[in-house]
């Protein structure tokens, strides 16, 4: 259960082309909602989570979530985060994605965003403004689109060997002997992996283990001490495999002062 339960936006957009920012203390939730409008989550610092009726997504720097109006989802973050939503009236809507999906973030867009959190604008009221703000929703247009990072399953014997990993990233059990936990066999649970998450368990474990890094970067925390938590028996493995799936080591992405670096395209 949350701790903090936060309040959606009302019924009404304040404007065709609103913008909002928010700091989320750990173990936030805004309850199940949705909008008559188009929503784009970005999170400048940590990771959220948006649960729809079938899929799971993360939007840590590296993505952005798409809502499209209508849509009913879940909000929430187990860290501390920062994040915006950037919502648009359906006119506004049309050249974006009819599905909701994860968009990758350019430097451009980020920095678009960041102008207008700098600026304190909630919408655009001046000239200057809306050329920003058209350019933001071209860019967002032009965004290549990804499947989510992280994704998940609602089958019977693949749903809780998952939600048990997320709940213990550093349980370091195969899939051989999740599958005798779940009174399965190895065999099954690989096909339903490449059926349900489009990727081997091994991957998925990593990725996991990565999103579970990223705030704990954030916090200043030693990269030997991340990877004892996640469940890795040496600083050097956890760095191996974090250099792989992030194109940058923890140290470079600590040293660039924010933890902005593409993911590779799922």
């Amino acid at each position: 259960m949350a701790k903090h339960i936060r309040t959606p936006l009302e019924e009404t957009l304040p404007h065709p082309v609103f913008f909002r920012t928010d700091s989320l203390e750990p173990d936030s939730s805004y309850p199940r909602h949705r909008h008559h409008w188009g929503e784009f989550v970005y999170a400048f610092r940590g990771v959220i989570e948006l649960k729809l009726a079938d899929r799971h997504y993360l939007a840590p720097p590296q993505y952005g979530i798409w809502l499209p109006a209508e849509v009913e989802h879940i909000g929430l973050n187990r860290h501390e985060a920062t994040f915006c939503s950037l919502y648009l009236a359906r006119e506004r809507c049309d050249a974006l994605p009819g599905q909701p999906c994860a968009l990758a973030v350019s430097p451009l867009v980020r920095a678009l965003l960041e102008q207008l959190r700098a600026r304190g604008i909630d919408a655009p009221r001046t000239p200057r403004d809306a050329r920003l703000v058209d350019v933001l929703v071209d860019e967002l247009i032009a965004a290549p689109r990804q499947g989510t990072y992280l994704p998940t399953s609602e089958d019977a014997l693949l749903q809780p060997v998952l939600a048990a990993c997320e709940s213990h990233p550093e349980d370091r059990r195969t899939l051989s002997e999740w599958a005798r936990k779940v009174h399965s066999t190895e065999r099954t649970l690989t096909r339903r992996c490449r059926r349900d998450l489009g990727m081997s368990f091994g991957e998925w474990k990593q990725r996991l283990r990565v999103v579970r890094a990223l705030p704990m970067l954030e916090e200043g925390r030693t990269v030997e001490s991340i990877a004892f938590d996640l469940g890795y028996s040496s600083s050097s493995a956890f760095i191996a495999m974090f250099q792989r799936r992030m194109g940058a080591s923890p140290h470079k992405l600590r040293r660039a002062g924010d933890l902005v670096m593409s993911f590779p395209r799922p």
